[in-house]
């Protein structure tokens, strides 16, 4: 317990001076390091919770802080960090990882207000699900779904704000989920997810879904700031059609191209020299 006490000492002075709206200092990037190593390399579900305890009181306080939009943490694997190409979004997201119980994301959307005003925080957790995440429906702060964003693009419709998130969830032990989201605010400030934009020549979905074996690897990236491409996947057998657990890239590309107010599939593009 004693390097626990230890390590919730550095985090109580460091946390004061950056509520205060100081440049964080330069031990939160190896206390954060330290918990994150502990946090890996510690199978007791018990001490990683505290651990994590530990990691959320230091985000805390970073993500109200007036540098978190200057400032990034380097060396930090397992700490996701973006922020929007018009600097008024920064998302910080990691997973929690448990043995005996459900594992967990943790998610902070900071939003950047008008000159003047403080930085909007929103704070999300959720568990793992081995359900499917549905791309018929919105949903919000309170059913969110979980997930790591590692992108993101902004859009401008008819004076309304929104964001394009790629995402990826690890929730089923058996199939990985790469997630193509829409992120907006309602008038209230409240986050909202999905909106009925992706036209796959079926029907048009909220957000785009896709799901293929835990053991694989798929890309799914923007080319530009209408374009987002992706692995086609198959099945690896024609006899395990519809179940994703079985399901991998062929090495041929699809993507969405942002068209007439909608973002339409292409199946099969030519994937070479589109950087």
């Amino acid at each position: 317990m004693r390097p626990i006490l230890l390590y919730l000492i550095i985090i109580v002075t460091i946390s004061t001076g950056m509520v205060k709206g100081q440049i964080p200092s330069n031990d939160v990037p190896q206390v954060l390091e330290k918990l994150y190593g502990r946090l890996v390399n510690n199978f007791d579900d018990n001490d990683r919770l505290r651990i994590n305890d530990s990691i959320r009181f230091i985000i805390d306080s970073y993500v109200i802080s007036d540098s978190v939009f200057d400032h990034r943490f380097t060396n930090l694997r397992y700490l996701g960090q973006i922020t929007s190409p018009d600097s008024l979004l920064k998302i910080i997201t990691w997973n929690l990882v448990l043995r005996s119980r459900p594992s967990r994301y943790f998610c902070y959307f900071i939003r950047k207000q008008d000159s003047g005003k403080n930085n909007r925080v929103y704070s999300l957790t959720a568990t793992y699900s081995e359900e499917q995440i549905t791309t018929d429906t919105i949903y919000n702060e309170q059913n969110w779904y979980g997930a790591l964003y590692y992108d993101i693009k902004p859009y401008k419709i008819n004076d309304n704000k929104y964001w394009i998130l790629l995402g990826i969830d690890y929730g089923n032990p058996y199939i990985s989920r790469k997630i193509i989201e829409v992120l907006s605010f309602t008038p209230a400030d409240s986050v909202i997810f999905g909106r009925k934009w992706f036209d796959s020549g079926e029907k048009i979905k909220f957000r785009e879904v896709f799901e293929y074996s835990s053991n694989g690897m798929m890309s799914l990236r923007f080319i530009s700031d209408s374009s987002i491409i992706f692995d086609h996947l198959v099945p690896f057998s024609p006899s395990q059609k519809d179940d994703h657990q079985y399901y991998g890239p062929d090495y041929s590309y699809d993507v969405f191209n942002f068209e007439n107010k909608l973002w339409r599939l292409k199946i099969n593009v030519d994937a070479r020299n589109k950087e």
